[in-house]
């Protein structure tokens, strides 16, 4: 039987999809901390069970049965480690004999210090040593994060603001990460090793300003700037800097030491990994950024008739 953790998630309810085609419902075994959100899968046959990570208590019994497990990365930071440790055990303990993991790219560079980086890597240091077949999936930037979060902001503000540098990024649609997952699941991999999990092209965040602008019509001016400037921005806005529990009062879902130790390692070089793991495990050719700014490009805002801001203003305000 087949496992998939945090299957109420957009990755893992997209796996689970891709995995319905392939086998029988009843082979299929979907974990959650939220059953009812899963009404559809059960309906058609598959076992949806409650699971919860930081209820250790929980999975052991909720993972029994499954041979093969894609275990989806938690988004909790500080507490990630933990909540993984505590699945690859009860995995271990329920008889999973192969894990899969979505992991992140730059997680096997050890210079790399962005804080999503290092819990990964932490991540994949445990599956090693768990005594279970695995892969890593190092999945790239997702082409949707900068599509429907990054995109519409500068389309409104005729401004691309970020700490990203001239790095590359093999950004990757969403899709094609799940699809890679479950080509792993059912075996289309190499045991024992790590998937850099791309898109077709590595492009500068300047690349796909540019690109923004082309798609909108708007005119857009691509602004670089420090780490010191992008924590000031965030700070500014009542982002908090660590993690916490609640982030409902955040106008942003993750707290900015994770992302500007995540710009920092774009800026670096630590997140430009490039490879055709997307065709071999899914069969199928990546996405382009393009095609999904395209998508997306219906839900951006309309364009302003002033035209960019300076870019020496934007680095002044952000200080």
């Amino acid at each position: 039987m087949y496992l998939i953790t945090g299957a109420s998630g957009g990755l893992a309810q997209t796996a689970a999809e891709l995995l319905l085609e392939s086998v029988p419902a009843g082979q299929v075994i979907l974990t959650t901390r939220a059953p009812d959100k899963l009404k559809s899968f059960a309906d058609r046959g598959a076992h949806v069970r409650y699971a919860d990570f930081a209820e250790p208590d929980s999975l052991e019994g909720a993972f029994a049965g499954a041979e093969r497990m894609l275990l989806v990365s938690t988004a909790q930071v500080g507490s990630r480690i933990g909540f993984h440790r505590n699945a690859i055990e009860a995995a271990r303990r329920a008889g999973v004999q192969y894990l899969a993991y979505t992991s992140i790219v730059g997680a096997g560079i050890q210079e790399n210090d962005a804080v999503v980086c290092t819990e990964h890597r932490a991540t994949e240091a445990l599956l090693r040593d768990s005594g279970l077949r695995w892969n890593a999936l190092r999945d790239s930037q997702y082409a949707q994060a900068v599509a429907y979060f990054v995109a519409p902001g500068a389309v409104a503000t005729g401004t691309m603001i970020g700490a990203w540098g001239e790095g590359t990024v093999g950004f990757v649609a969403r899709e094609d990460c799940a699809a890679a997952a479950v080509g792993a699941l059912l075996g289309r991999g190499e045991d024992d090793r790590a998937y850099e999990v791309t898109g077709p092209e590595k492009l500068t965040y300047r690349q796909v300003c540019a690109m923004i602008a082309e798609i909108s019509g708007a005119g857009i001016a691509y602004a670089p700037i420090s780490d010191d400037e992008q924590y000031a921005m965030f700070d500014a806005m009542g982002v908090p800097r660590e993690y916490q529990e609640d982030m409902s009062s955040s106008p942003i879902p993750w707290n900015s030491d994770d992302m500007v130790s995540f710009s920092r390692a774009i800026r670096l070089g630590h997140m430009s990994s490039f490879s055709d793991a997307v065709q071999i495990l899914s069969g199928r050719a990546p996405r382009s950024m393009r095609s999904v700014l395209e998508e997306a490009a219906p839900t951006w805002p309309p364009t302003i008739a002033a035209g960019p801001a300076p870019v020496g203003s934007v680095a002044e305000a952000a200080r």
